[in-house]
């Protein structure tokens, strides 16, 4: 993992280990905090239209940053409680979804690859 992944990793282990939170941060814990947080920051969301959604204010935009960081705090807690090393986990996932979806047949297509079964 990066450094500064790492260097994250060992501060949100660290702010959990003095306040003695490990026994409540079980994978399925840390799971539904996960969920709640982005259900957080989908709030920020709720009720825009697309273009509003790509023209937040400072102020929107400050409080859509502390969700995401609440979202990713959650998600490498999860990662180091269960020892995934989650920047190679997304790698490997980049390397399936480019099988799944190939240029030739997602380029300006929104449809899930399970649509293309049987018309190729």
């Amino acid at each position: 993992m990066s450094d500064s992944i790492s260097s994250l990793l060992s501060s949100i282990r660290s702010f959990a280990d003095e306040r003695n939170w490990e026994q409540f941060h079980s994978p399925k814990n840390l799971t539904m905090a996960l969920i709640v947080e982005a259900g957080e920051l989908v709030e920020h969301f709720q009720w825009m239209s697309e273009q509003e959604s790509r023209a937040l204010s400072p102020s929107q935009r400050e409080e859509v940053a502390l969700e995401m960081a609440d979202v990713f705090i959650y998600l490498c807690r999860l990662s180091d409680r269960l020892d995934i090393d989650l920047l190679a986990a997304a790698k490997k996932k980049m390397q399936l979804n480019e099988e799944k979806y190939p240029v030739e047949r997602a380029r300006n297509s929104c449809k899930k690859y399970t649509a293309w079964k049987g018309k190729e």
